[in-house]
């Protein structure tokens, strides 16, 4: 009994799942997928690309921009591995260490992608409340310390989370929920307690998501003033108009996070596609609408954008 502990403790071999009741339908469902991340990663590099390359974007808006689409690529691209794997080459069979290592890097870059959306939240009040000094606050040193800080506290939040994992004996079921690790589902399945799994768990999405979350809201109450306090109807307008595509982004991003939060946590009773679809909505819709919405709102994007392929087309 005593080795095969020590076998289920390290070695535990977890079993990845497509989209349960699409079991028939799996091409479709495979090139869905497969379409979804090249629009994902063509979507993210070009606008990383033509930020990187145009130097009349290099302003404080467009940087954390850039960081965005870093992040996105980054849980786009820790994911694919596995998802194609699945679905392409049924290979579903994954070990502890690359699941704990996935689980880590998604959720890892997850965590950047709440941090640079308060950071551009932060951004968008500067903008409205203080124009003609928003270069000068939000200084290129400024950014990248902003934006060195929100990729450091994933990291070292996210350390003990896999580290906590894999000291538990998985000797229950190891038939996963998704195409890849998360933790909200691998939590469930050690034979062992898990109180302190729960805890730093529940401390690591109150420090990460929760604040962000509560900082966003309170920069666009205070946006929400500083416009309802301009004379000009015009001028409130205006100022609106350029935080459209910032909240597109933050309800894209939010509403599934809590949507495949609850799935798991209420949802056990219920169909088990339902927590599967809201994972990769979660996972696979942000990084697809975000460059797309930007690109149609922001009209320097657009001719960016323009210029980059008619040089490449010349």
């Amino acid at each position: 009994m005593g080795p095969q502990n020590n076998q289920s403790v390290f070695h535990p071999t977890f079993v990845l799942t497509g989209i349960p009741g699409l079991e028939n339908r799996n091409n479709w469902v495979s090139f869905s997928f497969c379409f979804a991340y090249v629009i994902a990663v063509l979507g993210n590099g070009a606008v990383l690309l033509v930020i990187m390359k145009d130097q009349s974007l290099h302003k404080p808006m467009y940087l954390f921009l850039c960081m965005l689409a870093v992040s996105e690529l980054g849980v786009s691209l820790s994911t694919l591995p596995t998802v194609l794997s699945t679905f392409l080459f049924d290979a579903k069979e994954i070990g502890l260490d690359a699941c704990l290592g996935q689980m880590f890097f998604i959720h890892c870059f997850s965590c950047m992608d709440s941090g640079v959306l308060w950071a551009m939240a932060l951004d968008r009040f500067i903008a409205i409340y203080n124009p003609l000094q928003y270069t000068s606050i939000l200084t290129s040193l400024r950014i990248i310390l902003l934006g060195s800080g929100i990729a450091l506290r994933s990291v070292l939040l996210m350390v003990p989370m896999p580290l906590l994992l894999r000291r538990l004996p998985f000797c229950k079921s190891t038939t996963l929920a998704h195409p890849y690790c998360l933790h909200p589902n691998l939590i469930h399945l050690p034979c062992a307690d898990i109180m302190v799994n729960n805890l730093y768990g529940l401390f690591f999405v109150v420090s990460t998501f929760g604040l962000d979350s509560l900082c966003i809201v309170l920069s666009y109450m205070m946006i929400l003033k500083t416009v309802l306090s301009m004379a000009s109807r015009e001028g409130r307008l205006k100022a609106l108009n350029t935080c459209v595509s910032h909240i597109c982004a933050v309800m894209l991003y939010y509403t599934p996070m809590i949507g495949v939060s609850l799935a798991h946590r209420f949802g056990k009773h219920n169909s088990p596609m339902l927590p599967s679809l809201m994972a990769n909505i979660y996972l696979l819709v942000p990084p697809i609408l975000n460059p797309i919405i930007y690109s149609i709102k922001t009209k320097e994007i657009r001719k960016a954008l323009g210029r980059l392929f008619s040089q490449k087309k010349f």
